[in-house]
């Protein structure tokens, strides 16, 4: 039996909802963007009048203007967001328990079980939720209904803003076959690059290359890919609250100024490392590798990542494999202007491949001070706030840095 899988992307959100008290601004060209001045003055949401200027996410406030000189930008408030996305997403909660957030603005809903209550049909059921979203919050939202996750997501990206979109079994090959293949769940731009390079330009060209070509250019994910593009996602809706293990943690920053130093990059690697080790331990895991991006200020991006001979979650044992990985992709005094630091391969246990010596004292040994040093800290925070210790290699000599929990992503709308 198909499942009815419905995917609810609200329109524009951020900016949207600071459309909602400032209706003054409704007519024009509007932009929600970080904070020019701190350097993270990118464009974070748009409205559809910004859209029509061909303003796109996540590039600079100054690219955007040379578009639209007239553009009105404003500054995120991430908490009024929070709060209209969990009433959002009570509203779906009306209509089935099976309810997935997907991102602050994006959730996925399995009706198929309760599709009988509303009239067994899923496009009226999706434009009930619009409605109520539309009359009770003043938001839009765009939903796409279909049989599974990939395909229900792709269908609320096929009309925009308020629309609702069917694919179905029926119907799929010939609405999603001749779209571009990046418009796929989980095809980012390099994959997408990848693709193009072997004649694989639509959604079509991916559902009828040969998977095992596919597994060779991009590993798993390919043959992932081919299986999403012929509508066999079998993935399940996850019920609210329930959440997808986690498969990394990692923060990142974009710096005040320029990085040139060496000292000054490991000072920025300490504070990363530290934020992240402190969430592994919250969430009760350990990484077995590490992943270091570099951005320079020409936004020319390297990735880097390694294995570590036993799982941590220490500060001090990431910031050593950190900067190993510094030490052998980046040339000082070559400016940096964002670090990012990501623990990967996490496990629920310690683990070690180390080899021991007789000479030498067992790493378990060695970390047993470390990780008493690190607990504490984590009390200490617990009990007075996250700025209330750091350590001296973190000291502020790259600029005033505060990292929250997790940064917000740039929404592509």
């Amino acid at each position: 039996m198909n499942r009815t899988i419905l995917h609810c992307d609200l329109n524009s959100f951020y900016a949207s909802v600071e459309l909602l008290t400032l209706p003054q601004l409704r007519n024009l060209p509007v932009a929600v963007c970080g904070d020019p001045s701190s350097r993270h003055g990118i464009v974070l949401a748009k409205n559809e009048q910004a859209k029509a200027f061909g303003i796109k996410t996540a590039e600079t406030i100054w690219q955007a203007r040379k578009k639209c000189p007239n553009l009105v930008c404003i500054p995120p408030h991430h908490r009024r967001y929070a709060e209209y996305s969990k009433l959002v997403n009570l509203i779906y909660y009306r209509f089935t328990d099976l309810v997935e957030p997907f991102s602050i603005d994006e959730s996925w809903l399995d009706i198929t079980g309760t599709l009988h209550l509303f009239g067994g049909n899923g496009v009226a059921v999706a434009d009930r939720i619009r409605a109520a979203v539309r009359e009770e919050l003043g938001l839009t939202v765009s939903v796409g209904v279909s049989f599974n996750k990939v395909f229900a997501k792709l269908g609320s990206d096929y009309r925009k803003p308020d629309a609702t979109t069917l694919i179905s079994p029926e119907n799929f090959q010939e609405i999603l076959f001749p779209l571009p293949v990046g418009d796929m769940l989980f095809v980012g731009k390099a994959a997408a690059a990848t693709l193009g390079k072997v004649g694989i330009s639509t959604i079509g060209d991916l559902a009828q290359a040969d998977p095992r070509q596919l597994e060779y250019l991009l590993g798993k994910l390919g043959r992932q890919l081919h299986t999403y593009a012929n509508g066999l996602d079998r993935a399940p809706v996850r019920p609210m609250g329930e959440r997808e293990p986690i498969k990394s943690v990692g923060n990142s920053t974009t710096f005040p100024q320029n990085l040139t130093t060496r000292d000054q990059v490991r000072t920025g690697m300490a504070i990363l490392c530290d934020s992240v080790a402190m969430r592994l331990r919250r969430h009760g895991l350990y990484c077995a590798g590490v992943q270091v991006t570099v951005r320079d200020p020409q936004f020319k991006t390297i990735s880097r990542q390694k294995q570590l001979p036993r799982s941590t979650h220490l500060m001090k044992e990431l910031l050593e494999a950190a900067m190993e990985l510094m030490d052998s992709a980046w040339k000082y005094p070559n400016p940096i202007r964002l670090l990012s630091v990501t623990a990967i391969h996490l496990t629920a246990a310690e683990s070690s491949y180390e080899q021991v010596d007789l000479f030498s004292r067992p790493a378990e040994h060695r970390s047993q001070k470390q990780e008493r040093i690190e607990q504490a800290m984590d009390a200490i925070r617990g009990k007075y706030g996250k700025q209330a210790i750091a350590y001296g290699s973190a000291a502020p000599e790259v600029g005033k840095i505060t990292l929250p929990d997790k940064e917000p992503d740039p929404k592509q709308d």
